[in-house]
């Protein structure tokens, strides 16, 4: 990351009083990594200087540099973003004395030290391992030369700043030590690896420190925030400063519209030198462009004494007044009988961009009340213009599907519509048996809402094993959930990933839930989950990497299902710590919560269930299968391991249902919830189908379409499980449908 100073002739002021006490790695405006210099390495003469150029863009100004090539020999510094800081052993106080100013040349070819020169400007001199520097001619010694330590270059800030001129202070609240330019700063810590740039913090390859009072910083920790032009020949590090001043300008417009928009020019200059600002010249520059197009506007300064800044050149795009989008659609006839189908075809479109919003009033798939309907449409562009438009149809006294005939004919997979929900509970029950997959569930959702950090459930499974999480962080800080897998034996283990289905963080627990469910199905059929991982004896690794990517803040949910074979026992646990905190560290020492009493945790084998019926389902009747009722559907008794109890798996949430069918020719089958608000998921014939049931009121009048028989009979297959966030038992239902019906 780069700092943005005001100017270049500053930065350079800066590196170079630096760069007297050390073996400089000086920098263009792109850093250069590894450039800490030896005298050995600087044999060859180098040239290195450093470009501005303004791209192309409305708004928008960036930069692209040519950069230096790297100083081989000792790697240098390369600043990244970073956080943590350290306080200094021995802190710099505003007491303490100067390490020097002007002082004799040891060379002996200038007895006396000259005043020291203006600030910026000239050429500076530095000298490979030497306190020798000159600067337009006069001759100055630093105190300490430059130091190499651990392969990182340093040097004395005190004398830098005494040596350029600006301004150093300590702020004792932060013990940091402060260099200042105008409205740009630099702060350091002793004995940190971190330091500041106007407030960003960077990260240096060594770390400061202080030698006999005297406070020493990586050379390149303030290089690679610098623009510098300079050259390397014959042990010296000859660099340009200039005495220009800097002058930019931003465009505040977010857009600009050829001939509407005025546009907003926000300046800024500045001089090296403190020299006033005099004058200003545009070139290029309009308050409001006519047409359309690509305008280059330039903008230059000057100070006092009479020089002027570099050109700023920054592109402006112009571009045509929107056009509003054009609304319009259509019917397939202009008259209806109640309950035929409508079918409505949308002809908007928007000339200029996109239409990224439409809002209908009345098209509904039929209508079931005779007599004149309107049909509405407004579209809106990305620019925000909207357009509407209106047809009226007619709908006639006569009647070609009821309601009901209708919803079950044309409802489409996934959608819900209304039945009468006491009915439903008359429907022929489907009686049944199941059989089970050796898959044991691993359930840690007790505690569900979590208020501190701690192991959510511990414990050591073999062979297939089934995840089931979900949590709300009741913390007033960020948090993860983690679970750990440990190889308990001596010998290496291995885990095999079968599929994972993760959602959140997300405030909506029940909207978590289903997309964890449907992701889990998904992932099952394309295996893009599928993983191995080797773990040697004693070893702990994380897994199910997509649980902790993101951090739950307060009141945020997570939702998590996942299965995976694992060839010997395996010990996981499950746990939630703050965020930044690394759970390897910390699993020993961590407090086993205890649940929540109405949200049961635990152990529980044969958690995938299998429902086959061979007699055929359907023909004339309705039928109703009903799952998670804790009737012909019992609850999961499974042992709470670390507290050595039983526990009920309520609801069995984690286990999945497998149904196979045998179902008779045009019929229909549904998701009807019983327990109220529902959103799940279904794998349907290897279909992913999602659905949403929700509602202050009759939620168990909804139904929702799952799959439809042809005109043969079909071997249906339903996968499904209880979604976390909504509630149960629910059913599946089957009802006939009725005869397709002439127009």
């Amino acid at each position: 990351m780069k700092m943005k100073l005001k100017s270049i002739s500053l930065v350079t002021a800066l590196l170079v009083s630096q760069t007297v006490l050390a073996v400089p790695a000086v920098l263009a405006q792109s850093p250069v990594s590894g450039s800490v210099v030896h005298e050995e390495s600087l044999q060859d003469h180098q040239v290195h200087t450093s470009t501005n150029t303004v791209a192309a863009g409305s708004v928008d100004t960036k930069e692209t540099t040519t950069e230096p090539p790297a100083i081989p020999t000792v790697p240098g510094d390369t600043d990244t973003t970073a956080t943590d800081s350290q306080a200094p052993d021995v802190p710099l106080t505003p007491e303490e004395p100067a390490e020097n100013t002007d002082t004799t040349d040891p060379s002996g070819e200038d007895g006396d030290n000259a005043a020291a020169p203006s600030i910026g400007g000239g050429q500076l001199i530095l000298h490979m391992n030497s306190t020798r520097m000159e600067h337009d001619g006069q001759v100055y010694t630093s105190t300490q030369p430059m130091t190499v330590k651990d392969g990182v270059s340093y040097v004395s800030i005190r004398s830098l700043v005494d040596r350029v001129g600006y301004e150093i202070a300590y702020d004792s609240s932060t013990k940091e030590t402060i260099i200042k330019y105008g409205e740009d700063e630099l702060r350091f810590l002793t004995d940190s690896k971190t330091y500041k740039v106007n407030g960003e913090t960077m990260t240096m390859k060594g770390a400061s420190y202080q030698d006999n009072n005297v406070f020493m910083v990586p050379l390149t920790s303030i290089t690679q925030a610098l623009n510098i032009s300079y050259k390397v020949e014959d042990k010296k590090v000859i660099m340009q400063l200039s005495t220009k001043p800097v002058a930019s300008f931003t465009v505040l417009n977010n857009k600009i519209i050829a001939g509407e928009t005025t546009v907003i020019y926000q300046t800024k200059s500045s001089s090296p030198r403190g020299v006033q600002i005099v004058d200003e010249k545009w070139e290029g520059r309009q308050d409001i462009f006519e047409a359309a197009g690509i305008y280059t506007v330039s903008y230059a300064v000057q100070d006092a004494n009479g020089e002027w800044s570099d050109p700023y050149i920054q592109t402006i795009v112009v571009v045509n007044p929107n056009i509003p989008p054009v609304a319009e659609f259509k019917t397939d006839k202009a008259e209806y009988k109640m309950g035929e189908p409508i079918t409505i075809t949308d002809l908007s479109y928007d000339e200029d961009g996109e239409i990224v919003d439409r809002q209908w009033m009345n098209n509904y798939p039929a209508f079931f009340t005779p007599g004149p309907v309107t049909i509405q449409l407004i579209v809106t562009d990305q620019d925000g213009a909207s357009a509407k438009v209106e047809h009226t149809i007619n709908i006639t006294t006569e009647t070609l599907y009821t309601y009901d005939e209708f919803s079950r004919l044309f409802t489409p997979v996934g959608s819900n519509f209304m039945i009468n929900g006491g009915e439903a509970l008359g429907y022929e029950r489907l009686p049944y048996t199941y059989s089970t997959e050796p898959y044991t569930l691993f359930k840690d959702n007790g505690p569900e809402p979590v208020s501190t950090e701690g192991v959510l459930y511990r414990d050591t499974i073999t062979g297939l094993t089934r995840f089931m999480t979900h949590h709300v962080n009741k913390t007033n800080e960020k948090g993860k959930v983690y679970i750990i897998a440990k190889n308990i034996n001596e010998i290496p283990a291995n885990l095999e990933i079968i599929t994972t289905g993760m959602a959140g963080p997300d405030v909506y627990a029940e909207i978590t839930g289903t997309k964890s469910v449907a992701r889990y199905f998904e992932n099952y059929q394309n295996d893009s989950k599928k993983k191995t991982i080797s773990l040697e004896p004693g070893e702990s690794k994380i897994i199910f990497e997509d649980m902790h990517k993101i951090a739950m803040k307060p009141e945020e949910t997570i939702s998590f299902l996942g299965d995976l074979y694992s060839d010997s026992p395996i010990e996981y646990t499950s746990v939630f710590v703050k965020d930044g905190q690394d759970p390897l560290e910390v699993v020993d020492t961590l407090p086993v919560l205890d649940p929540i009493q109405s949200v049961m945790r635990g152990t529980f084998t044969d958690s995938t269930r299998i429902f086959e019926h061979y007699n055929t389902i359907g023909g004339n009747k309705n039928y109703r299968l009903s799952l998670t009722d804790n009737a012909a559907d019992p609850f999961q008794i499974g042992v709470d391991t670390p507290l050595e109890i039983s526990s009920v798996n309520a609801g069995n949430y984690g286990v999945i249902y497998k149904l196979k069918l045998r179902v008779a020719p045009r019929t229909l089958i549904t998701f009807n919830p019983r327990g109220g608000l529902y959103m799940g998921a279904a794998l349907v014939n290897g279909n992913l189908v999602s659905f949403s049931h929700t509602g202050k009121d009759n939620v168990s009048g909804q139904t929702s379409v799952l799959h439809r028989t042809g005109d043969s009979e079909e071997i249906v297959e339903i996968w499904t499980t209880p979604s976390a966030g909504s509630n149960l038992p629910f059913s599946i239902l089957f009802m006939p449908l009725p005869k397709i019906k002439q127009q």
